[in-house]
């Protein structure tokens, strides 16, 4: 029987699949395993990479592994885990690059979701229920939310491939978190401090439509509590394009409790309707698991250091655990709070959403001048960090940052919710 090692190194360099695959350049250069790519028509179903596997690993053990999953609606989904040593990051190629759940010891980044199984994009049918089948398979800790389109479902208008003008059916959240992955790369970096990256190309594109590039990369340290999202989205087309992108990070028990909170620097907190205007003044603060609570939405708009990064921060009850996620506002102008603390079995979850726009329809985004646009063949970068934070100090030390954020300003808090713009509907 081949060693381990020699196994690796026949799969990565194609000599069991038969196609050719990325080796190591040179000495020093990053080691690339190439787990899917629709290019050159690979897939490895099983892999497993340790720091005692590759060149310059590191000293600091950890582990990649990739697996398929069978039965039910998630026959066929993928799994890659990255161990760092100190998280557990479990990544869906199979959808859109989401990430599943973030695991440290006894905190868990995730929620528990009615919908239990990593549901493959084939069972799923965005039409459903008035533009809610979305919903189907959401169950991640965080799912993106676009390109084309994002927010609530409800009718837009579009040009045809005639030139004229016609009514199209949005469906809640667009599309991009239910497309598989194309292409799929490991990437160990042989210098210290050795990151390692998950990088996923995802298209959303069509003849007459969008043609659109999501280049992102999963990567983390060994020995690191920390985990940094990065996303190219490209417009490969001749002409503008309209984009949406919202990041739906969401967040159950253990840190989601009663008298949890969130807190986060702001210019301006709004209620996103008249049902979350009457909870207004308990914006940051949790309840338990509340059987028959309506879910609560709160408009952002967030304030920024001066390097311009805004930091959010969840922690629980006792104030000695918690999350935080670092974006850049001039990416991410705008920061929702969705507050869902129903029945444990019905989805007991926050979200917290760093984004392009609020989740309202695209005709009312666009009428509200938040409506992105990429030009031919334009790239637009999007980063995250997520920071996982234990211990009484280490959380008093993020909120400390946020208070320093905010500084003198005082928050504008509408009492009611944002008056709508002119859509120009009849």
């Amino acid at each position: 029987m081949l060693p381990r090692l020699c196994v690796l190194v026949a799969l990565v360099c194609g000599l069991v699949s038969g196609e050719p695959m990325t080796c190591r350049a040179a000495d020093n250069a990053p080691q690339k395993f190439v787990l899917t790519s629709a290019t050159t028509n690979q897939q490895i179903g099983h892999f497993e990479l340790t720091h005692l596997d590759v060149e310059n690993g590191g000293d600091i053990p950890w582990r990649v592994q990739k697996k398929t999953l069978h039965g039910g609606k998630q026959e066929g989904s993928e799994l890659i885990t990255v161990d760092n040593g100190k998280l557990q990051i479990v990544i869906v190629p199979t959808r859109g690059m989401n990430i599943l759940e973030v695991r440290s010891g006894d905190v868990r980044l995730g929620w528990d979701s009615p919908v239990k199984e990593v549901v493959h994009p084939k069972f799923i049918d965005l039409d459903t229920r008035g533009g809610l089948g979305w919903l189907d398979g959401f169950n991640e800790w965080m799912v993106r939310c676009g390109l084309e389109f994002a927010g609530h479902p409800g009718k837009d208008v579009f040009t045809t491939n005639t030139g004229d003008r016609a009514e199209m059916d949005l469906t809640l959240h667009g599309k991009i978190g239910n497309i598989p992955s194309s292409e799929v790369v490991l990437i160990v970096d042989s210098e210290p401090p050795h990151r390692l990256r998950v990088r996923g190309v995802v298209y959303e594109r069509m003849f007459f439509g969008p043609k659109l590039q999501l280049v992102t990369e999963i990567s983390t340290v060994p020995g690191s509590d920390e985990l940094t999202i990065e996303d190219v989205v490209t417009n490969q087309g001749a002409g503008e394009q309209e984009i949406e992108l919202i990041y739906h990070v969401n967040y159950g028990a253990p840190l989601l409790e009663e008298g949890a909170q969130v807190h986060v620097p702001a210019k301006r907190i709004a209620p996103m309707n008249d049902h979350a205007a009457s909870g207004l003044d308990r914006w940051n603060t949790y309840a338990g698991p509340t059987p028959g609570y309506i879910e609560q939405v709160y408009l952002v708009e967030p304030i920024s250091d001066r390097s311009g990064q805004s930091l959010a921060l969840l922690r629980n009850a006792a104030g000695d655990r918690g999350t935080s996620i670092r974006w850049n506002v001039e990416q991410l102008p705008y920061f929702t709070v969705w507050k869902n603390t129903t029945a444990v079995a019905d989805g007991y979850v926050t979200g917290l959403e760093p984004a392009t726009g609020y989740p309202y329809n695209r005709r009312v985004e666009r009428a509200a001048g938040r409506l992105a646009t990429l030009d031919a063949g334009e790239s637009r970068t999007f980063r995250l960090d997520f920071g996982l934070h234990v211990g009484t100090e280490a959380v008093e030390q993020v909120a400390g940052t946020i208070r320093r954020i905010q500084g003198e300003t005082q928050p504008e808090i509408l009492r009611t919710p944002p008056e709508m713009p002119d859509t120009g509907d009849e």
